[in-house]
């Protein structure tokens, strides 16, 4: 049974209100999707969103990799009604968080047994980077090309990418070297003959490029924001050891690939790599704000960031967030939604590459698990990207025909719910694989 239903053109008539009702006072900056698509939403379930005139869509989107247990996962709703009823603020122990994080120090990569709770992701890699220094006595972080770690001041010195042009003046002690994004080195060369040369760049440029010792390396094992990027996992196992050798911390900044994102546990767990310190968030908590920072016990100990109130937040880890992200995890957990991810990723990747062989402005189609990204591109060989514009008009043409499947310049992202079945993602596929007729027959793309 097929899942899109449209009664209305794309936006309707009471989704124009709502958002004419909302741009009258809410101030510019809302992420471009958003924007673009024009469409209140009134409800989702599982996979797919409803909105305010009564349309439904597949949503690939996922909340940007938030939405691990699907739009109102009965046990996630469950669990938040029950605990709205009883406590919902303060820093006091309470049962859920209790739970929440010997439930997640069950899952976490090894060694990794200490758990401090935050309500955002940039707050947490904030409180990461404090901890890295206060345990190592250093200052320098090295971050990478193409990272994305939040917006707040230390968090965007981390960025490798142009969105860091006109945020400064921001903190120093940080360096940012090249990523393992194979479908455009840095180096300009070809996996299969290139004997991994950006791991032994970055082992020399961590040694040499900062400018004292090194108290930390931080990266996402797999690149979201760069474009759902999956790097070779010699390459995150040689980074971990590049920054052990100069005894640094190996920060895994795991809020979009971890929690069985990639059909794995987590990212690092392609790469056997051993990190010293985690960051979670997005699907940690299904759709509530809640984030947090994974660590060993003798690390966790560093003052003064261990001393009372040194690591601590107001909203993080309070009865409501704990009792979400406790439902969260505990689905994720003992159902092995990874296992999902892997096995309907793959029927994804698959139909995505059937795709590629019928679409020539397809360049690159990658993935792990429900971690999956697309490229277009004006010519295969240069590898010249579309214009912004047509990335708009492609994101455009699919909400009309009830797919949301997060695209920008040159890139197409897809992160759906890890509870999706292979049978609706299917059908948000063959809505794209339209899009892409239309596109490829009208020529604009070039």
């Amino acid at each position: 049974m097929k899942k899109i239903q449209l009664r209305t053109e794309i936006p309707g008539p009471r989704s124009k209100e709502v958002v004419a009702l909302e741009q009258q006072h809410l101030s510019p900056g809302l992420q471009g999707f958003a924007l673009w698509a024009g469409v209140a939403m009134a409800k989702g379930q599982g996979s797919t969103l409803t909105d305010v005139d009564g349309n439904v869509y597949v949503d690939l989107i996922g909340g940007i990799g938030v939405n691990a247990l699907g739009h109102c996962h009965p046990r996630y709703v469950a669990a938040l009604q029950r605990q709205a009823e009883t406590l919902t603020v303060g820093s006091f122990t309470s049962e859920p968080r209790a739970k929440l994080v010997n439930e997640v120090c069950a899952m976490a990569p090894a060694g990794l047994d200490r758990l401090q709770l935050y309500s955002g992701g940039a707050e947490a890699v904030e409180s990461a980077l404090r901890l890295a220094r206060h345990h190592t006595g250093r200052s320098e972080v090295v971050s990478f090309w193409g990272g994305f770690h939040g917006k707040t001041a230390g968090a965007a010195a981390l960025l490798g990418t142009p969105a860091r042009d006109g945020l400064g003046p921001l903190p120093a002690h940080a360096t940012q070297i090249p990523y393992a994004d194979c479908y455009r080195c840095p180096f300009r060369l070809e996996r299969a003959s290139c004997d991994l040369a950006c791991a032994d760049f970055a082992r020399k440029a961590i040694k040499a490029q900062p400018a004292g010792p090194v108290a930390a390396v931080i990266m996402e094992p797999m690149q979201g924001t760069a474009g759902n990027v999956v790097p070779p996992p010699e390459f995150v196992a040689a980074v971990a050891d590049a920054a052990h050798e100069v005894g640094a911390l190996f920060i895994a900044d795991e809020m979009i690939c971890g929690f069985g994102r990639t059909g794995k546990p987590w990212g690092v767990s392609h790469s056997g790599a051993r990190p010293d310190i985690v960051t979670l968030g997005k699907g940690f908590g299904s759709g509530f704000p809640v984030a947090g920072v994974l660590t060993t016990d003798a690390i966790s100990r560093a003052k003064p960031w261990s001393n009372p109130s040194g690591a601590s937040s107001s909203y993080g880890g309070n009865a409501l967030a704990a009792a979400a992200a406790l439902a969260s995890v505990s689905v994720i957990r003992e159902e092995k939604l990874w296992e999902n991810a892997e096995r309907v990723g793959a029927a994804i990747l698959a139909e995505l590459r059937r795709m590629q062989e019928r679409h020539p402005f397809i360049g690159k189609v990658d993935g792990a698990g429900l971690f999956l990204g697309v490229e277009l591109v004006k010519d295969r060989k240069t590898r010249e990207p579309v214009d912004g514009k047509v990335m708009q008009q492609v994101y455009r043409d699919c909400v009309k025909k009830g797919l949301l499947a997060m695209s920008y310049s040159p890139h197409l992202r897809l992160q759906p719910a890890l509870t999706i079945d292979a049978e609706t993602a299917l059908e948000g596929l063959a809505v794209l694989d339209e899009v892409f007729a239309e596109l490829n027959r009208s020529g604009a793309w070039r």
